[in-house]
């Protein structure tokens, strides 16, 4: 497809870029290869979606195939601007219509579950949204340039767009947040391949650490990283350098360098790609951050969000739940059954727990950025070194 010159259509009207990991893909593999799924669109029986329409055609008793916008959206198939699946798509991955859930609102009085599915009651389905639209929904990230970032095992970057979709030229993702009473909300995303992952490297791999929990201490423990940059490209580089030949490298070993300097500079990665991505979101969207909101299990670590601060120049706001996009569904779930009448009396739920300021001067910032940015350079040239 890409040698079709066709990732601009595709990119121009879904937000993504061309990919196996969208569903429409997975969709025309499964068509063209299991003989039983053909088997079964002659017979008017085949069904398509996401987690959440097989879900709740589950829940439902087998006789509801329904979505959100959100996650309508991430499979290649969907017109973020018309908000509709695109014939032209659906012909061009050779999808039948027939065989996509109808795409409904996020909230909202959207389907009930079969009685005999939950303990004898009927309960009403009344919020959907992708993994990460949940998560910036749970921030309360209702206003247009605010951002969230969650720390796992990869990180998930998402800005808030407003309601019009905005097309990257710094190697970002647009996708729809949300859709309410038919109005849609749409981010930026971008995705860091390798962040709470590199700390299990650390442990798992390399047996430096016992428990993530103790590379907090140890970071704090060295006054600076030592020279030491890690840059942990073990599956290449995502957001925004799309690289998939760069690899892991780790720059600056002395022999004065010790455990906690590694478990420094693998923190530090983490906040360095996140700067990276929200960099490409202030030249795509104009506008500087002045606050991110952070969440996931990485976030509880404090070196971590004070680094952030210092890296990104803004406030890092950490909230009192971190688990977001169970937040995030349970806000919805709450506006679609009529708990809560609109935005502004969920915002009221979101409350802060810790917040960081920068502390370093533009100099150090500046240093340790460029630094950063040689060791990033290093790990893309790692497959010359192998020619």
């Amino acid at each position: 497809m890409k040698s079709k010159g066709l990732n601009q259509e595709i990119r121009e009207k879904t937000g993504l870029v061309i990919d196996a990991y969208f569903s429409g893909s997975k969709m025309r593999w499964i068509l063209k290869n299991n003989p039983e799924a053909q088997s079964l669109l002659d017979q008017g029986k085949l069904a398509f979606g996401t987690v959440d329409s097989w879900l709740i055609y589950q829940l439902s008793g087998k006789v509801t195939h329904i979505t959100d916008a959100s996650n309508a959206s991430r499979t290649m198939l969907y017109n973020i601007h018309e908000n509709r699946w695109d014939s032209s798509l659906l012909d061009l991955f050779g999808i039948p219509r027939e065989t996509l859930p109808e795409v409904l609102d996020s909230a909202g009085k959207l389907a009930s579950t079969s009685d005999q599915v939950t303990f004898g009651h009927s309960v009403e389905i009344c919020g959907i949204a992708g993994d990460q639209q949940s998560a910036l929904f749970g921030q309360a990230c209702f206003e247009q340039g605010m951002a969230k970032n969650t720390y796992g095992t990869g990180c998930f970057l998402l800005m808030n767009s407003g309601e019009k979709p905005l097309l990257s030229n710094n190697g970002l993702l647009t996708t729809v947040a949300w859709q309410l009473n038919g109005k849609t909300t749409y981010a930026l995303e971008g995705s860091v391949f390798v962040a709470g992952a590199a700390i299990q490297w650390l442990r798992d791999g390399l047996g430096l650490v016992e428990s993530a929990h103790e590379t907090e201490e140890m970071a704090q423990s060295v006054s600076d990283n030592g020279g030491v940059y890690f840059v942990p490209a073990f599956v290449g580089l995502g957001t925004p350098h799309w690289d998939p030949t760069a690899r892991g490298t780790i720059l600056g070993i002395t022999r004065d360098t010790g455990r906690a300097h590694f478990a420094r500079s693998a923190l530090e990665s983490i906040a360095f790609q996140t700067s990276d991505v929200l960099k490409a979101m202030a030249k795509d969207s104009g506008n500087n951050l002045k606050v991110l909101r952070v969440d996931g299990g990485a976030s509880a670590n404090s070196f971590l969000c004070q680094f952030q601060a210092d890296i990104l120049d803004c406030e890092v706001h950490r909230p009192t739940v971190v688990e977001t996009t169970a937040m995030g569904a349970a806000m919805l779930a709450a506006l679609g059954c009529g708990d809560f009448q609109n935005l502004e009396e969920i915002q009221e739920l979101w409350g802060l727990e810790s917040s960081f300021l920068p502390k370093i001067s533009a100099d150090v910032r500046n240093k340790y950025s460029a630094s950063w940015e040689r060791a990033v350079e290093r790990s893309k040239n790692w497959s010359q070194l192998e020619e």
